[in-house]
């Protein structure tokens, strides 16, 4: 396969990058995501070399001076305050005519402020995100991380007003978006759906529900394993969210949204410096909504507030609190009819939407703290504890439109969740020299523990009999009311369980020289699991040793041009990603294990313009299937195979016009028959060939503004038995921006412009949801 698509990607990189590169004209300054540490800065104003030394001082970060680039008789204003060491530099560089880049590991450089035209849309932020913290837990370029990484940034956010993990996924080369019963986000990553693969701040939030992004500064996808950094799970990927926090800046934002379908949504953001050394920031959302669906609405807010303190001048203690709480229909689409979605009304529910429910009820409480040593010895702690209360109820059509082309079978169950989570960890960042060999090192540990209540009801049809677990409708009369009564089977689930996870990790970031770079990993983890079936009184455990290494090398050419290639391995004991499918027959079977091999290219065309390609490999092995001789036992196999290539692009190609993009081919296999209806050979569920996404803001002048995109994906089967395929679809997008005075602004975002009828998710072959027809949506921002 490699060999199949790597002459078309080298083709496609060059014609891109010399697309973009002839289209760009004059730099202009990047602006970087914010280093997470902050410091009580009271440096005097004075000339600027003795100014940046006091920095590199107090901050353990290095400064360095292109051979062009002069500041001898420069003078800086100094800086007084509690900050990040951004806005520190910002400050300390005002009226000398520099700016600032992130260029490597705790090193920024220094470059000449380009003069140009402001004619950007006023409170419009860049889309390109320069630096991370999670790929690593380093202050790294994205430039220097081996491995595909795409942020979608607040900025890109609030342009396309998007409020979920799915609106964000379209634009995320190489994932996709499963329908998740109707009740929780389940990305798909390199072939590999999940529903636990979440984290917030880098600490895992894993149970399933659906997300919003009110209090989001952006989210981070990292494909490929992760295990390294995050322990079990993470196969195809991880999703970070970072969140706005406390941190000596003032916001004062507020939105409100209407539009098609009742949409009706409210957004607000404060933040203010309450003393020297005390921050605080609150951010909250309310929405009441309707839906294109048919009895389909939602109601749901959040409310996070963050406190900070200086506890000396390099020792920072942040406390946060979430209360999130979503309440909605539980929608399942529609059936299938042959071997593609049963045609009709989008609007159309199947099943009873009055009882179909669900909710979830998110408590979180995070703490913070963060000590810089002297020497560039830096010290992060994070707690987070969280209790999660989910429930969801279908009444839905459980099985394709029959033979008649007349009726569909509609079923029913409920399921309520419980869990408490506690995750503590610690990492100890320091830089150390042997020689000309510059190493950055992570050492850290990790500890968490999860105790998960699950409890389920089938539905039963009294009106048809007792025991009636079916319901047969017409076609055309989709929607019932019938009675139904809730209560278990015996085979509903009934399960307490508890899981304690133990680990240490160690990471070098090593410099070889300004080419050359090396990143080694290894993580250990005792991954420990008690589970009790409640309604037979059965006990099993697991105990896991789970060893996850990584490694990449990072070749630059050119200082523009990172060259890479990484390797990563990862783990999903067998009490699966949810923690609940742990039995006597596989609790002693070996974790499945996901290997990824990837080689990869990341250009900055211009200083705020970076084009980035990857081509990969991710095997799945360690996949329990029934023993064919013996039904009681469980065989281990070679499960399945993703190949793909992903090309995305961000930033500004010129100072009026920002865009964000991407295309990814993927070739996702069944190695080995794991199943009558996954057979060796079979395309993976949901992961289409061809997947592209380009979205493009151009700002006509300081008042206004416009945006386009457009979102295609190709044809895809519903399940692994390949028997049901969502037809391709191209879907386009519009948006215009507007300024109306120095506090306000308005924008109108439209949904489907073209108003084409598509299908982008399903769960299996028989819960497909029909995408949107042609919405809009109105908002006005005020900002005080």
């Amino acid at each position: 396969m490699f060999k199949k698509v790597l002459p078309g990607v080298v083709a496609a990189c060059v014609a891109l990058m010399s697309l973009l590169g002839s289209a760009a004209g004059a730099a202009v300054p990047e602006e970087t995501t914010r280093a997470q540490s902050t410091f009580r800065f009271d440096i005097p104003g004075g000339a600027l070399d003795g100014v940046l030394a006091a920095f590199e001082a107090l901050t353990g970060l290095t400064i360095t001076a292109p051979p062009h680039t002069t500041i001898q008789g420069l003078t800086s204003p100094g800086v007084t305050g509690t900050m990040t060491p951004e806005q520190a530099l910002a400050r300390g560089l005002a009226g000398t005519g520099l700016t600032f880049r992130l260029t490597a590991i705790n090193e920024y450089s220094l470059e000449v402020r380009p003069v140009l035209e402001n004619v950007e849309v006023r409170g419009s932020l860049p889309y390109r995100a320069a630096t991370t913290v999670t790929a690593t837990r380093t202050l790294t370029p994205l430039h220097d991380v081996p491995q595909a990484v795409t942020v979608i940034t607040r900025s890109m956010i609030a342009d396309q007003r998007m409020q979920n993990m799915a609106d964000v996924m379209r634009y995320v080369p190489g994932a996709g978006m499963a329908q998740g019963e109707g009740n929780r986000d389940t990305p798909i990553l390199r072939g590999t759906s999940t529903t636990a693969d979440f984290f917030v701040d880098g600490v895992r939030d894993d149970v399933q529900y659906f997300r919003d992004l009110y209090n989001v500064d952006s989210v981070e996808a990292l494909k490929g394993p992760n295990a390294m950094m995050f322990g079990r799970g993470g196969a195809g990927g991880i999703i970070n969210r970072t969140t706005r926090q406390a941190d000596w800046s003032t916001a004062r934002e507020i939105t409100l949204q209407g539009g098609s379908f009742d949409n009706r949504r409210a957004t607000f953001d404060l933040g203010q410096p309450m003393a020297a050394r005390w921050s605080a920031r609150l951010t909250g959302m309310y929405e009441n909504s309707g839906s294109y669906r048919q009895g389909v609405d939602l109601e749901r807010y959040g409310i996070n507030p963050t406190l900070a303190v200086m506890l000396g001048n390099t020792t920072t203690a942040r406390i946060g609190y979430e209360r999130f709480h979503d309440d909605r229909t539980a929608d399942r689409g529609i059936p299938s009819l042959g071997r593609r979605p049963a045609p009709g009304d989008p609007e159309r529910f199947f099943g009873d939407p009055d009882l179909s429910s669900t909710f979830a009820t998110v408590d979180a409480f995070t703490a913070g703290l963060d000590h810089a040593f002297r020497g560039g010895v830096l010290l992060r702690n994070r707690t987070r504890v969280a209790a999660y209360d989910k429930f969801y109820q279908n009444v839905y059509a459980s099985g394709a439109v029959g033979a008649d082309g007349t009726t569909v079978p509609i079923a029913a169950y409920n399921n309520g969740t419980a869990r408490q989570n506690f995750f503590n960890q610690t990492d100890l960042n320091l830089t150390a020299a042997t020689g000309r060999v510059t190493h950055t090192l992570l050492v850290g540990a990790e500890a968490g523990h999860q105790a998960t209540d699950n409890l389920r009801h089938t539905g039963y049809f009294t009106g048809i009999s007792p025991t009636a677990t079916s319901y047969s409708v017409r076609l055309d009369a989709s929607t019932i009311t019938t009675p139904i009564v809730f209560r278990q089977s015996a085979t509903d689930s009934d399960n307490h369980g508890v899981a304690n996870v133990t680990a240490v990790y160690a990471q070098d970031q090593v410099e070889w020289s300004p080419r050359v770079q090396a990143i080694v990993g290894l993580r250990y983890d005792r991954f420990a699991v008690d589970f009790r079936n409640n309604r037979t009184a059965q006990t099993v455990a697991s105990l896991d040793h789970l060893v996850s290494p990584r490694a990449g090398i990072v070749y630059k050419p050119a200082a523009e041009l990172a060259l890479y290639t990484s390797y990563s391995l990862a783990y999903v004991p067998r009490a699966g990603e949810q923690l609940s499918s742990l039995s006597l027959t596989n609790e002693a079977l070996e974790p499945e294990r996901f290997i990824n091999y990837e080689v990869g290219a990341k250009w900055d065309a211009r200083p705020d313009l970076s084009v980035t390609a990857a081509i990969y490999k991710l095997d799945r092995t360690n996949v329990a299937v029934p023993d064919p001789v013996d039904a009681a036992r469980s065989l281990l196999v070679a499960g399945q195979r993703t190949e793909g290539f992903e090309l995305g692009v961000t930033g500004n190609v010129t100072p009026k016009w920002t865009t964000v993009g991407g295309y990814a081919y993927q070739d996702g296999r069944i190695t080995q028959t794991l199943s009558s209806t996954a057979r060796a050979g079979a395309t993976l569920a949901q992961v289409p060939a061809h997947t592209f996404s380009l979205w493009n803001k151009y700002n006509v002048s300081r008042r206004w503004g416009v945006g386009a995109g457009v979102i295609h994906n190709g044809d895809m089967f519903t399940s692994t038995d390949n028997t049901v395929v969502l037809p391709a679809f191209t879907r386009v997008d519009a948006a215009l921006f507007m300024t109306l005075t120095r506090q306000l602004r308005a924008q109108v975002n439209v949904e489907n412009l073209l108003d084409q009828r598509y299908y982008p998710f399903s769960n299996g072959n028989n819960n497909i949801t029909p995408g949107s027809p042609r919405a809009l949506r109105l908002s006005l921002t005020t900002n005080f």
